[in-house]
């Protein structure tokens, strides 16, 4: 559903990209949901991919505190969200973070915008 049916938004900051989009929330369902992705076509090696995938995981964790005023706006609705790996070269944490926070960032004004 986040990549079909063109209801979707993306922006991205080098290596990672953003596909998000929000939806009628119904009880059962978290109010924001995460997913990662990274390509076979990047990286054959398992390990390089969970690598990255951890990579991402863990600078969302630490920073998912910057969409707690979106949360607040999407009254009823859900966000969903997807970071897509870019590049075919492993990054160092503290660039995949800076990535993502700047992301998550664009993603609270967007979201400010369009409430």
């Amino acid at each position: 559903m986040l990549f079909g049916g063109g209801k979707s938004r993306s922006m991205a900051a080098f290596p990672v990209r953003l596909v998000y989009m929000t939806n009628d929330c119904t009880s059962d369902t978290p109010q924001l949901m995460m997913m990662v992705s990274v390509s076979k076509r990047h990286f054959k090696h398992a390990v390089k991919r969970n690598r990255v995938k951890r990579q991402i995981r863990e600078a969302y964790r630490l920073n998912k505190h910057i969409l707690a005023p979106a949360t607040e706006k999407l009254e009823g609705k859900n966000l969903s969200m997807g970071f897509i790996w870019l590049s075919d070269e492993l990054m160092p944490t503290e660039r995949v973070e800076k990535s993502v926070v700047n992301l998550m960032q664009r993603l609270n004004e967007r979201i400010a915008i369009d409430k």
